[in-house]
């Protein structure tokens, strides 16, 4: 047990030593990732497997990208709004994304904004207005059908809510129209299971995505 943990510090700081020329962010990052996910039990080494070791965060970013100071100026904003369950803010393999519940912007089964979410969007399209990330807003809903003469299905109303959003943000701010974009996915790409009220409220939701550029100059396009 003794000389696995000495050859696995050994393989740590032979890491560490290769990522002189990385920045310190992904350092830190890289520590903690270790420190978390090997440990030591009765039974030996154990390494936690399943979800992936290092995780996109906004650790992984430079702290004085565009994007990283995007990503303080929301967190700010959600952090002021005190409403941890309707906003949030992380990273993914698409870029930043603020995530906010239905009932953050629209009644129930409906897409028209409500009246309470105003100052929310006002605040939001005043950081993408400073920007000049791509930026692509994404209407998700549960899997509970809707069939109602304006919204025959999850296709019309999460694409109306994303259209609905879109609009308000491009008629307020000075947000140029080609580098943003509206898109509905349904129920058909969810944050968890649609098996409790809890995971179905979870799912029904808004998602900002400032798109992450690519070397050839584009946004990507990855699904988280």
């Amino acid at each position: 047990m003794y000389s696995g943990f000495v050859l696995i510090l050994l393989c740590f700081f032979i890491m560490l030593s290769s990522f002189s020329s990385i920045q310190e962010a992904k350092v830190m990052r890289f520590v903690k990732s270790f420190v978390e996910s090997v440990s030591i039990l009765p039974g030996g080494l154990k390494a936690d497997g399943g979800v992936a070791v290092m995780p996109l965060s906004a650790e992984m970013v430079a702290s004085d990208s565009p994007l990283a100071r995007i990503y303080t100026d929301l967190k700010a904003l959600a952090d002021q709004l005190n409403r941890k369950h309707d906003i949030a803010v992380a990273f993914s393999a698409k870029g930043l994304v603020m995530r906010l519940s239905d009932k953050a912007l629209f009644d129930a089964g409906k897409a028209v904004i409500s009246p309470a979410a105003v100052g929310l969007l006002q605040k939001i399209g005043a950081i993408i207005a400073q920007t000049d990330y791509e930026v692509r807003v994404e209407g998700h809903t549960d899997d509970v059908p809707i069939q109602t003469a304006q919204y025959p299905s999850n296709w019309e109303l999460s694409t109306a809510r994303a259209v609905n959003v879109l609009r308000y943000l491009i008629e307020t701010y000075p947000i140029s129209s080609k580098r943003i974009s509206a898109v509905g996915f349904g129920e058909y790409q969810p944050l968890v299971a649609n098996d409790s009220p809890q995971h179905r409220a979870r799912n029904r939701r808004v998602e900002i995505v400032f798109l992450k550029p690519v070397k050839a100059g584009r946004p990507q396009d990855a699904r988280p």
